[in-house]
């Protein structure tokens, strides 16, 4: 079975393990849950991927996928919140590693937490993934002008954010 590029699936998870993890830690805000999706969108592309029409598109497949995966676990997770805490424990998991990143990255990536989440993910996608307009609109199934003006408005909260941090050091 061939894939884009004449890439084979392991080729294909070479390729986008990393953007994909990095995209579901910029989402989940943790390593555990980043890993999950990754490891969850590359089981549905085993699945599925045979049924994707045009071959170019996996990059933004994998990336839709992703999103609509981290989506269903996030409305699962508000309706958990109805249920005692004794019982979350036990459905709970373990607690995820400490994240070992530079401090640049961690400023970014705690700045980037404080933009509103509308935001957020065209940022995340668009920064961190290197997507095009297009390719963020179909991930995210809005409008491409809806795109760019959340990415302008999201660059701006971020430009607000660094200032704040700054003087805060300073």
């Amino acid at each position: 079975m061939e894939k884009p590029n004449n890439l084979n699936f392991e080729e294909i998870v070479s390729a986008y393990y990393q953007p994909l993890y990095r995209f579901g830690y910029s989402l989940a805000k943790n390593e555990h849950e980043a890993g999950d999706l990754a490891q969850q969108t590359f089981y549905i592309y085993a699945e599925k991927g045979d049924s994707l029409r045009d071959h170019s598109k996996v990059k933004s497949w994998l990336f839709t996928t992703l999103y609509r995966e981290f989506l269903k676990r996030r409305n699962k997770d508000r309706r958990m919140d109805h249920y005692e805490p004794e019982m979350l424990e036990v459905v709970g998991g373990s607690v995820e590693p400490h994240i070992r990143r530079s401090m640049d990255a961690n400023l970014a990536l705690e700045a980037l937490a404080e933009v509103d989440e509308v935001y957020r993910q065209p940022l995340a996608l668009f920064y961190m993934k290197d997507l095009s307009y297009k390719e963020i609109a179909e991930v995210l199934d809005v409008p491409i002008g809806t795109i760019m003006s959340r990415l302008s408005r999201g660059k701006a909260q971020l430009r607000d954010i660094f200032q704040r941090k700054e003087s805060e050091t300073a």
